[in-house]
């Protein structure tokens, strides 16, 4: 969430946060008592204010925000004290920068991964109904040969499932990012299947019916963040 009461400042900072892949901005306001009356019933994870403006300032907010980790940005230094004494994340100087919002942000992110630790599972649904996909369990998902809509999900113990009309795109928002990738266009593999890997392929630890490993094309496409995530 987003509150900025000069306008002009609050279209650069949304601009900044739509530049940072760990933010979505949820609502920009400019006007503090639309924020007041609408924050309640909003679900965000963070706040980033300024603190000087019209008819209440941004310490008096944070302090109705409770236990909602905050940001502050502002043109004035003397806050500074004020700002920390009130657990925030950080103190942004105007005019914001990307490479200081984005460390303020990554500050954020550790503090809410220690208060909300991440799901080790998601629910999705299959052809039996609903399932809660173990993501430690899932070793490579595939598009259907039968319905491209489907996706069959092989689990290390040798089972598979059938992922209902999903997209690989909206499945990969359930899997934790560092640990899965899409290598081409209808397959995803978690990268503790990784056994080797060259330039246009993957062989994987997982064996098939033949005794033989399997092997999978890595695509010129995926090539870039596949390497970026298994580079030490």
């Amino acid at each position: 969430m987003l509150l900025d009461d000069e306008l002009p400042g609050l279209k650069y900072l949304k601009m900044l946060c739509e530049q940072i892949p760990e933010l979505e901005v949820v609502k920009a306001f400019d006007n503090p008592e639309t924020f007041l009356n609408e924050f309640p019933s909003m679900k965000f994870d963070l706040c980033i204010l300024d603190i000087e403006m019209q008819g209440i300032d941004g310490l008096s907010i944070a302090n109705l925000l409770g236990d909602k980790p905050v940001i502050f940005t502002t043109a004035y230094k003397e806050y500074a004290a004020e700002a920390f004494d009130l657990n925030a994340i950080d103190y942004i100087r105007k005019p914001v920068t990307k490479e200081r919002l984005q460390t303020a942000v990554n500050k954020a992110l550790n503090r809410i991964r220690q208060t909300n630790p991440p799901k080790n599972f998601s629910q999705i649904n299959t052809n039996k109904g609903k399932t809660l996909l173990f993501f430690n369990q899932v070793a490579h998902i595939i598009t259907s040969e039968t319905d491209s809509r489907d996706k069959i999900a092989y689990l290390v113990d040798g089972k598979t499932l059938v992922l209902k009309n999903i997209s690989l795109e909206k499945l990969l928002q359930h899997l934790p990012e560092p640990d899965f990738c899409q290598v081409n266009k209808k397959e995803v593999i978690a990268l503790r299947s990784v056994q080797f890997f060259a330039h246009d392929e993957i062989t994987t630890n997982i064996i098939q019916s033949s005794g033989k490993p399997l092997v999978i094309t890595l695509g010129d496409v995926y090539r870039e963040d596949f390497l970026q995530k298994v580079r030490v």
